[in-house]
């Protein structure tokens, strides 16, 4: 009954509460996914889940306990974990969440390109490249270099060549520019792979299906190449195939004749088991601890009269009612309405004419006393009265 009076008592406060919090955590949980810390936060939310249950069913003893471990915790953890941490808050920037983007206006550097990519693969030099679209990449690669520089073959080959220090992992290309090298990539845990997939085309594959960025693979066993989108990846024949690769990767997605609704829906619909899972969690939580919180409800209630003396007849107001505010825990106030609330006046030392009486709590009935009235409106009623008409 509570639950159901407290979903029925919804504001707009409380949908974007949830919403803004749907938010935080799913981009928590891809910010801190495939970190140390990650195991430490589920354990944390394991914790929570059960300190807010003992607090919903009154376990006096076992809320004290957790009131004082929490904050032994969570001191533990930043100290444990204060790199991992860092490198979240690096990353929480309000452009990257709300994914605005600028593309490259030049494609010059294209032709080199695929001369470098081809040139690995002729070598049988491993590699992998990541083109960035619209989801930053950032919140689900690991590690990474800092280099600026225009990513033409000879960059490619002194990166990726077995010697150099930074030619294990991926190479990051944001806006036709290298932004980062030796940047690890989340694996693919998809079955029924083919058996000469490697590291490489997992990790490839892996990214892709977390977001829309396109990664472009060179085997280092066979010395092919192939391209990793979509949670797909397809091979690249030759080099014109390549270049028209390259350039569709780096073309706004509305030049290629994709609409900002098609946008929207691909930002609503990308990973959506993760996003309603998400968002049920936060709902879950939210309903169990909405109940606890401090609320504030007002009812509109007729005003019942009582006593008034038999030769006397009210002629004004016809149908009294006053506004009561009432403040408790929500899962108390929200059950409040017109039905269990009332409100009565004594008129038995009433006398005729025009007759202002007082409102005060003592003449309002709830239905508990776990909530308190706060406010009455009016707070006084002014009556006319007069001498009952013989209907004789």
């Amino acid at each position: 009954m509570h639950l159901f009076a407290i979903i029925t008592n919804l504001r707009f406060q409380d949908v974007l509460d949830v919403l803004f919090l749907t938010m935080l955590v799913y981009y928590l949980y891809l910010w801190f996914w495939g970190t140390k810390a990650f195991k430490a936060l589920v354990g944390l939310l394991a914790l929570g889940i059960v300190f807010t249950l003992a607090r919903f069913w009154g376990l006096f003893l076992t809320t004290w306990v957790f009131q004082i471990l929490w904050q032994v915790l969570i001191v533990l953890i930043i100290i444990l974990f204060q790199s991992e941490i860092r490198q979240v808050l690096e990353r929480v920037n309000p452009l990257q969440i709300i994914g605005l983007r600028t593309f490259p206006k030049s494609a010059d550097w294209i032709p080199n390109f695929v001369t470098g990519v081809f040139s690995l693969a002729k070598q049988k030099i491993g590699a992998l490249i990541i083109f960035e679209r619209l989801d930053w990449v950032e919140e689900l690669i690991t590690g990474g270099v800092l280099l600026e520089g225009e990513p033409t073959s000879e960059i490619l080959l002194s990166i990726f060549q077995k010697e150099s220090p930074l030619h294990d992992g991926a190479v990051l290309i944001r806006k036709g520019r290298v932004a980062k090298v030796a940047c690890y990539l989340p694996l693919s845990s998809a079955e029924g792979l083919p058996k000469q997939w490697g590291t490489r085309h997992r990790a490839a594959l892996g990214l892709s299906e977390r977001c829309d960025a396109w990664v472009v693979v060179v085997s280092e066993e066979r010395g092919e190449i192939s391209l990793a989108r979509g949670g797909q990846i397809i091979p690249v024949k030759d080099r014109e195939e390549l270049s028209n690769l390259v350039q569709k990767a780096i073309t706004p997605p509305a030049a290629s004749g994709i609409t900002w609704w098609e946008r929207t829906r691909a930002l609503i619909v990308r990973r959506w088991p993760l996003k309603i899972g998400t968002l049920g969690l936060v709902c879950v939580l939210w309903l169990l601890l909405a109940g606890q919180q401090n609320f504030e409800v007002s009812i509109t209630v007729p005003l019942e009269i009582k006593n008034l003396p038999v030769k006397m007849e009210i002629v004004e107001p016809v149908n009294p009612e006053v506004r009561i505010t009432v403040r408790g825990l929500r899962k108390d106030a929200s059950t409040l309405n017109n039905r269990n609330v009332h409100a009565e006046i004594d008129l038995s030392m009433a006398r005729f004419g025009n007759r202002f009486f007082r409102i005060t709590r003592d003449q309002i009935h709830l239905p508990n006393d776990r909530v308190n009235v706060v406010h009455i409106e009016p707070p006084q009623m002014e009556f006319t009265l007069r001498e009952a008409i013989s209907k004789d």
